[in-house]
């Protein structure tokens, strides 16, 4: 029987960690993220867990920590935000080269400069080719249940990678949801304990760790790097199916909102998923057919499957909340545009900026997409695919 708390999504993030006891966690403080470990280490402090938690100088050692505990055959977990996980940069790659399971709690937050604690993806988009599998949260729930279901992920022998569970910084991070927990004993017999095959205090197996990798090997170690990501999304699905035998919750690559039959519909990922679900309702009321693609499974990016569930489609619009400064859309509009061009997708598609650095995004602005988009059904070509929400123009 599930249990019903009131939690913030640090919080929430914090005690999924608890239940999942892991040998190590390395954390630095940064905002908005800070409460995840300062949560944990209360749970270190009063013995709820048996973790060893390293306080560590930055989060570039944070990191470091990570993989050497990982790579040592213990599971390691850490949180971080923004300029964080920029100062992390070196060791992310070499994280995920390794092919060390390490999970991350990320709350999404502007990376400087100029400096900005509020909420945006550019810390994320940062490194979404680096070779993280990343999970997005649209509420509390999700990021707690999507921790939950992080190691048996990351540490399938089909996969090991690392993986990050990304939320809103202060959206969600710091606002209070209705939440249900899942039993102790359930997690932990969920998780499972970990089992490395190869790690370096195995006595009976020296391996060396991170090695000089010269041009007779690393297109082909690369190589497997991108074959383990691709594998990962079956496993994502796997694995979500036997959370739902536990939990009744289900989770896919995405999720479709009122899209089955719409004409009309955004994609996009994290807490605006939520505005935009109330926004498609509201419309429907109206009469206009519109609907929600909210991606949950940005890395590995399930390419076939969006292209298909908007093949129907006759517009739609891509909401990113970071901004690639290539002149051409954000990471997510560009994804989607490829995986439904090589999949012979040609409804029309238009890209949206906006939230950046915290800017609020309102139902009325969500609307006003909606809006465009049943101006653009009409044209035959679309003149400016490039748009920004709640920018000031003066």
């Amino acid at each position: 029987m599930s249990i019903r708390e009131r939690l913030s999504g640090n919080e929430a993030a914090a005690t999924a960690m608890k239940q999942i006891n892991p040998d190590v966690v390395a954390a630095f403080p940064i905002t908005p993220s800070t409460e995840i470990p300062q949560y944990f280490s209360t749970f270190v402090d009063n013995g709820q867990v048996d973790t060893e938690f390293v306080a560590v100088e930055s989060e570039h050692s944070a990191m470091s920590a990570c993989i050497g505990a990982e790579a040592a055959g213990s599971r390691a977990m850490t949180a971080t935000s923004a300029n964080g996980l920029s100062l992390m940069w070196e060791m992310i790659y070499i994280a995920s080269s390794l092919r060390l399971p390490i999970v991350m709690s990320l709350v999404n937050r502007a990376v400087s400069g100029p400096l900005n604690i509020h909420n945006d993806h550019s810390d994320a988009m940062g490194v979404r080719d680096s070779g993280w599998i990343q999970l997005f949260s649209e509420t509390n729930q999700e990021a707690y249940d999507n921790l939950i279901m992080a190691h048996r992920i990351a540490e399938n022998k089909d996969v090991l990678l690392p993986l990050m569970v990304c939320q809103d910084g202060f959206i969600t991070s710091h606002s209070i949801e209705n939440i249900e927990l899942i039993e102790d004993e359930k997690v932990k017999e969920f998780v499972g304990k970990y089992k490395p095959e190869h790690y370096l205090l195995n006595k009976k197996e020296p391996i060396a760790i991170g090695p000089l990798d010269v041009q007779a090997y690393l297109f082909e170690h690369k190589y497997q790097q991108a074959e383990a990501m691709r594998r990962a999304k079956q496993v994502i699905l796997d694995v979500a199916k036997d959370f739902e035998k536990m939990t009744g919750r289900k989770y896919g690559l995405f999720e479709e909102y009122r899209l089955d039959d719409a004409e009309i519909a955004i994609v996009c990922m994290n807490s605006t998923a939520g505005t935009t679900k109330d926004v498609v309702d509201a419309l429907r009321e109206k009469g206009i057919k519109a609907g929600l693609l909210k991606i949950r499974v940005f890395r590995p990016f399930p390419a076939e499957e969006v292209a298909k569930a908007l093949s129907h489609l006759k517009a739609v619009a891509v909401l990113d909340k970071a901004d690639s400064l290539n002149g051409v859309g954000g990471a997510l509009f560009e994804d989607v545009v490829s995986g439904m061009y090589l999949n012979k997708n040609t409804v029309p598609t238009v890209s949206y900026v906006y939230g950046i650095g915290g800017r609020d995004t309102t139902s009325k602005e969500i609307e006003s997409v909606f809006n465009d988009l049943m101006e653009d059904r009409k044209k035959e070509k679309i003149e400016n695919p490039y748009r920004y929400i709640g920018l000031r123009k003066e």
